[in-house]
């Protein structure tokens, strides 16, 4: 996307919806109204966020359900420091407690009324910036991690997370997803560089440009593929050999 310069004194604004329809309703709204400025549309929330990491905005309209990363995980680990306010955008109401505890400033319910949405609008232009406290993720480098586990921003908290209970890693642009021995997925803002250098190197191995493994939590490996906890994972061509000779030495064959 080119690089955007707000209008002074103009409150500026993303959508992000996968739904083309509701994104055109809502640009529809935007254009109507010269206070407000819209700086993007986003058809899914990792690229809203990527785009919010360098371009500060003043004003998310943000939709709950879409595939990947859901508006309200989004809602919950935009970047540290003063961040944009939030009105969802949603065709359900059975949301409306979830995004209150997430201090947003309007919940609007599809199909939404050019009135109502001047309504939020204006709610937005009189209520304060939220804050969020620095996100430290994981020890500095050359630190040494807590015995056992490592400790990772989730929803705006530091979470331990024990090595014993990580099946596998999913990266997911510039975030890890984090697959638990009890079903559970933490989201965290996270290099694979960075998590190698504290994960033990020999109880994980790297198979795929997205995917990290435990190894004592392989079921069975092939070729091109290993399963954890019943869901196969590639095995990419660069790591293949390095990963099928820690297999060897660790007499996992």
């Amino acid at each position: 996307m080119d690089s955007f310069s707000p209008a002074p004194g103009s409150l500026t604004c993303i959508i992000v919806d996968d739904e083309p329809l509701a994104t055109a309703v809502l640009q529809r709204y935007c254009a109507q109204l010269p206070g407000l400025q819209l700086a993007g549309i986003f058809h899914d929330a990792l690229s809203a966020l990527a785009f919010l990491q360098t371009t500060p905005v003043d004003l998310v309209f943000l939709d709950i359900e879409m595939p990947g990363l859901t508006g309200l995980q989004l809602a919950r680990i935009l970047p540290a420091g003063p961040g944009p306010r939030l009105i969802l955008t949603t065709a359900y109401d059975h949301y409306a407690v979830q995004s209150y505890e997430l201090g947003v400033v309007d919940y609007l319910l599809k199909p939404i009324g050019f009135p109502r949405f001047v309504q939020a609008v204006t709610r937005a232009q009189t209520s304060p910036a939220p804050t969020a406290p620095a996100a430290p993720v994981l020890p500095p480098s050359g630190a040494e991690p807590a015995a056992g586990a490592m400790f990772v921003r989730n929803e705006h908290r530091l979470q331990r997370v024990a090595f014993d209970d990580i099946l596998f890693i999913e990266g997911m642009k510039e975030y890890l997803m984090l697959y638990t021995a009890d079903g559970g997925k933490i989201l965290t803002l996270q290099s694979f560089r960075r998590v190698e250098q504290v994960l033990p190197p020999q109880r994980f191995a790297r198979i795929h440009k997205s995917f990290l493994v435990a190894l004592d939590r392989i079921e069975h490996v092939e070729r091109s593929k290993v399963q954890v906890a019943g869901r196969l994972l590639p095995v990419g061509d660069a790591y293949r050999d390095a990963f099928m000779s820690l297999i060897r030495a660790y007499n996992l064959l």
